[in-house]
C-alpha cells in the first residue's frame, strides 16, 4: 500500500519566523498534533503541540501570569522546531513508514515530492486505520 492512498494531503504550514503565538492558534483551531515548517515552499522543521506546550510558560492565562510569561508567546516557531527531518516520497509503501516510526524517534512522517516540497504528512494513526481498512476488505471479501 502506498503512502500516498494513506497520507493526510491537507498539509498545514507556518514560516520559520512566525510567532508561537500564531502557531497556538492554528493548534487550538485544529485537530492535529503537528505542523510542518517551511522557508517559502522547502520543507526546513516540525513543530508539535508538545513542543509548543514546552516553549511556552505554564503561567500563561493564570492569575501569576506576567509579562515575561506573555513574552513566550513573540518566540519564533524556528526557536522550537525539530530540524532533524525524517521524510518519505508518496511512493513509498506502508512498511517502509512503519520501519520509519519503529526505528526512529517520530511521530509524524513528512511526505515530500523531488524538490523538497511537502505533499502530505504521515502519523501513526493514520497506518493503523490504513491497516484497519485492509482487513475490513479482506474479511468482507472471505464473507461473500
Amino acid at each position: 500500500m502506498s503512502l500516498l492512498n494513506i497520507m493526510t494531503r491537507q498539509v498545514t504550514t507556518i514560516g520559520m519566523d512566525e510567532t508561537l503565538e500564531t502557531l497556538q492558534h492554528i493548534f487550538s483551531r485544529n485537530k492535529f498534533h503537528h505542523v510542518l515548517v517551511v522557508d517559502g515552499t522547502q520543507l526546513v522543521g516540525v513543530v508539535s503541540d508538545r513542543d509548543l506546550l514546552k516553549a511556552l510558560s505554564p503561567n500563561l492565562g493564570t492569575a501569576a501570569e506576567t509579562m515575561r510569561d506573555l513574552a513566550t508567546l513573540n518566540k519564533k516557531v524556528h526557536q522550537v522546531m525539530q530540524r532533524e527531518l525524517r521524510t518519505l516520497p508518496p511512493t513509498a509503501g506502508i512498511y517502509d513508514a512503519v520501519r520509519l516510526f519503529n526505528r526512529e524517534r517520530v511521530s509524524c512522517i513528512p511526505i515530500m515530492d523531488e524538490s523538497r516540497k511537502p505533499v502530505g504528512i504521515l502519523s501513526w494513526r493514520d497506518i493503523m486505520r490504513a491497516l484497519e481498512l485492509q482487513q475490513q476488505r479482506k474479511q468482507q471479501v472471505a464473507s461473500d
